[in-house]
């Protein structure tokens, strides 16, 4: 596509210089003015703030399996949704932003839920407006759960792209759930200066690394909140915003294919600190400016 690239300057998170350019510490965000459109990007945490003037009314919180509260009471989903999607602190600043509410007020829920929210995104991604695809963000985990994998895969087999937090337990990726999935996207964490932070879970079922720690994008309480935040549930929806920016370029793709995309567009053997002989790869996602 010859359509024109846009330059966001003086970026309000570094992640998303990081994800446009080869090299650390880009202060500006270099992204081709598709933008994600035409995709739905869910996300399933706690909730979204849809009136934060942020999402420019593309967000909309869709269920609630979790509480009493009709949007997001904790802020984790709503700063979650701001790195996929909003209008500063956005990686996809275009996608719509659809909120499936499986966490409580503090940050906690059932297994049970979050599979019905997984399957509830992809029977709604169904018949919603969204020709170029979809995509889910689960910036949440747990102790392995096959149940709870399974229902990360079936979404994948349906068509779904599927981007996963990889933990924050600085241990290996297979002992947590939806992270030990293999069909899922699953996201460790770096710092600025490109090393895995402490927190990062590792292994070689994690499929790329991102952005993750001091992320600055949007909160609760209020239409002005922000929030700097770390985690590998922030390095996730950098990659998930990637995933429906790159939906927003080509059309739908199979989630294999776009997975495939994601990784030979990342940047290599940048990533400093990953522990050695554990089979994790030296992925930094990457948004292939201007080459796709």
């Amino acid at each position: 596509s010859l359509r024109r690239y846009v330059t966001q300057k003086d970026i309000p998170s570094w992640g998303l210089g990081r994800i446009s350019s080869r090299e650390p510490g880009s202060d500006k965000y270099v992204y081709h003015q598709s933008a994600g459109e035409d995709t739905c990007s869910y996300i399933v945490d706690t909730g979204i703030y849809p009136d934060h003037p942020e999402f420019e009314g593309r967000a909309e919180q869709i269920k609630n399996y979790a509480s009493n509260a009709t949007s997001d009471d904790n802020g984790h989903g709503t700063h979650v949704a701001g790195t996929i999607g909003s209008k500063s602190y956005g990686v996809a600043k275009k996608t719509k932003l659809l909120g499936i509410k499986v966490l409580n007020q503090y940050g906690s829920g059932t297994w049970s839920d979050v599979i019905a929210g997984i399957g509830y995104a992809v029977t709604d991604s169904a018949t919603r407006d969204c020709p170029n695809g979809a995509v889910i963000n689960m910036s949440l985990g747990g102790e392995r759960s096959q149940a709870i994998n399974d229902a990360v895969a079936a979404a994948v087999d349906a068509g779904v792209f599927v981007a996963v937090s990889a933990g924050n337990d600085g241990l290996n990726s297979d002992a947590f759930s939806p992270a030990s999935e293999p069909k899922a996207f699953t996201v460790g964490a770096t710092d600025r200066n490109d090393n895995i932070t402490s927190f990062s879970n590792y292994g070689f079922l994690v499929d790329s690394f991102a952005p993750g720690l001091d992320i600055n994008s949007t909160w609760i309480g209020g239409p002005d909140a922000f929030e700097v935040i770390s985690g590998t549930s922030m390095a996730s929806p950098h990659v998930a915003g990637l995933a429906s920016y790159l939906l927003g370029i080509h059309g739908p793709l199979k989630p294999a294919d776009l997975a495939s995309k994601i990784k030979v567009l990342s940047t290599k053997n940048k990533v400093k600190n990953i522990f050695p002989n554990t089979g994790t790869p030296n992925f930094l996602a990457y948004n292939g400016r201007p080459l796709f």
